[in-house]
């Protein structure tokens, strides 16, 4: 039953305790989804608001049960509700509809913290890590809601100790159906391990990498052979992933050759897999999260917002870690009458043609046409034409099919291409409104001169520089903390370079065109990358191609899969010129 549907007094709301999995905001549930969506207020640790917050409505309110202590107003009540709460009151405060996050002493007692949130029939999604079955705190929680007649629901998550092996090629049963024993080292009783020690099934260990050899040793001296294979993942299910193989015997060795131990992570949680049968042996063909051909690489998109997000999302499906960067601002023409006048022309016939060169251009004619109290059906007898897929697909979400697509280069030169000549016979109005950016060239309005069109070009909007990134972002840009940099445009190459500065010579330098490449190499930079064709999309999948290259080769050669930021000290690319 949804939490919208429950019938609850004024005096207790609903809690829904979530699992959020173990850490990819992907593994969340349709039911989970839900949930949050409908949460007056979310209850959670720091982590897992990472994964679930993004899924809350707009003005929820966050809790994190991470925050320090501090004095506030109750956030549940409101000032005008009752008194000034005592100090140890839970506090969290609303503020204009958006989602704030505070913290107070109450926060250690998340039980009492939850019920303070259903109080006045509101809607609470308690969510923890992994699976609630699994963990005991929130099992004392929902019999504290039990006891004080709060109605309550159970939305099952992945739990750690099965998404993190699936993730790391690491099945947990073969084909003979072994036992699959789970053990928490950090409660285990010696009872607990004699048992584990003693079946030959596979045994799934939830702990700590700084105590993992300690499970370890607490396996064999159970009876476990030392040469028993383990596997040992952190950051389970994240592109932070990072697993290794062993022995029962040697996974102290190998993770002090790793330079993982010690470590001031070494308290961070990790799933180790032991058994004959877990198939650590085949994780390297088993090894599909891992493997992507972009896994974990940190990859900046200079763009703006909107543009990168889909760009972002391709990259994320390689298992890159996408930073975008927005290196201009679009804003509206400085003198908007001309644009004025060009949008009642088309209302009024005053046009034969539309001609789109990107989806800035859509967007700006779009937010003209809702000022106007106008929509699609203005383009009536109207050709369309858009520069290429993307801007098609603009023009398509704002309810008009393009009339013409360059059949070849996605470009100005590609659309002159297809462009039909004016024609005194077939064509009744001779002119073409070409909506641009302030600093377009003049190739598409002198090739459709040339044509027989006449022209009426049209500032749209404004693209300028947009502010510098934090300083963290500039540093990590110039020194060699990115993986790649994607480059779009020439612009987005001379304003990255402009407002953060040149990126380090290990950062793979990737190019949507031969004119950006040329731009870029212009800056000093060497180019890696081209995509086969002007279209952001082929330009992710020529960076993972080139990804999954630099993996295969490392793998012949028997050296270490890793990413370019993870030079050795000292080590310098050389630059070419081309």
């Amino acid at each position: 039953m949804s939490p919208t549907t429950l019938s609850a007094g004024p005096e207790h709301g609903h809690v829904t305790f979530l699992g959020a999995g173990p850490g990819d905001p992907g593994l969340l549930t349709l039911r989970a989804v839900e949930a949050l969506a409908n949460a007056d207020v979310l209850v959670a640790g720091h982590e897992v608001l990472d994964v679930v917050r993004t899924h809350a409505r707009q003005g929820v309110a966050v809790v994190n049960t991470d925050s320090d202590p501090m004095d506030a107003l109750d956030p549940f009540t409101g000032p005008a509700s009752g008194p000034t709460p005592r100090s140890g009151t839970p506090q969290l405060t609303v503020v204009d509809g958006a989602s704030t996050t505070v913290g107070g002493p109450a926060v250690r007692d998340a039980a009492h913290l939850v019920m303070e949130a259903a109080r006045g029939g509101r809607r609470v999604v308690r969510a923890v890590s992994g699976d609630p079955g699994l963990d005991a705190y929130a099992a004392e929680e929902m019999l504290a809601c039990a006891a004080a007649g709060v109605p309550f629901e159970v939305v099952p998550g992945v739990a750690a100790a099965v998404g993190v092996p699936a993730y790391a090629g690491v099945p947990l049963r073969d084909a003979e159906g072994a036992d699959v024993r789970f053990v928490d080292a950090r409660t285990a009783s010696d009872r607990c391990w004699t048992e584990v020690g003693a079946s030959d099934g596979t045994v799934v260990v939830s702990t700590t990498l700084d105590s993992i050899a300690a499970a370890a040793g607490e396996l064999v001296s159970a009876g476990r052979k030392p040469d028993t294979p383990m596997t040992v993942t952190v950051a389970g299910t994240t592109t932070r992933q990072r697993t290794w193989t062993a022995t029962l015997g040697t996974i102290a060795q190998t993770l002090k050759q790793a330079k993982v131990l010690p470590s001031p992570e070494g308290a961070r949680p990790v799933i180790a897999v032991v058994g004959e049968r877990s198939a650590a042996a085949q994780r390297e063909q088993l090894s599909w999260f891992e493997s992507k051909p972009l896994f974990g690489w940190k990859v900046l998109v200079p763009r703006t917002k909107e543009q990168a997000a889909s760009l972002s999302d391709q990259l994320r499906s390689y298992g890159a870690v996408p930073h975008e960067v927005p290196t201009i601002a679009v804003e509206p023409p400085r003198t908007p009458q001309q644009m004025e006048r060009a949008v009642k022309g088309l209302v009024t016939g005053r046009y034969e043609w539309i001609a789109f060169t990107s989806v800035n251009a859509v967007k700006a004619v779009r937010e003209k046409f809702e000022e106007y109290g106008l929509d699609a059906r203005a383009f009536a007898g109207i050709k369309v034409a858009a520069v290429g897929e993307q801007t098609a697909k603009a023009l398509v979400a704002f309810g008009v099919k393009p009339d013409l697509v360059p059949s070849g280069e996605q470009s100005a030169a590609g659309l002159l291409e297809d462009w039909p000549p004016y024609d005194p016979v077939f064509d009744p109005i001779d002119r073409v409104f070409l909506p641009r950016a302030d600093i377009a060239t003049e190739t598409l309005v002198a090739g459709l001169i040339e044509l027989g069109w006449e022209v009426d070009d049209v500032t749209a909007y404004r693209t300028v520089r947009a502010s510098p990134p934090p300083a963290e972002t500039r540093e990590a840009i110039k020194g060699g903390g990115f993986d790649a940099v994607l480059f779009t445009s020439s612009s987005t190459v001379r304003n990255l370079v402009g407002i953060a500065g040149k990126p380090h010579n290990v950062t793979v330098i990737a190019c949507i065109g031969p004119a950006t490449a040329k731009t870029a190499e212009e800056h000093g930079l060497r180019v890696d990358v081209m995509a086969p064709e002007p279209s952001v999309h082929k330009l992710a999948e020529a960076l993972a191609e080139f990804g999954m290259r630099r993996r295969a080769a490392a793998l012949d050669a028997g050296d270490p899969v890793t990413r370019p930021s993870e030079r050795r000290p000292g080590a310098r690319r050389r630059r070419t010129t081309t």
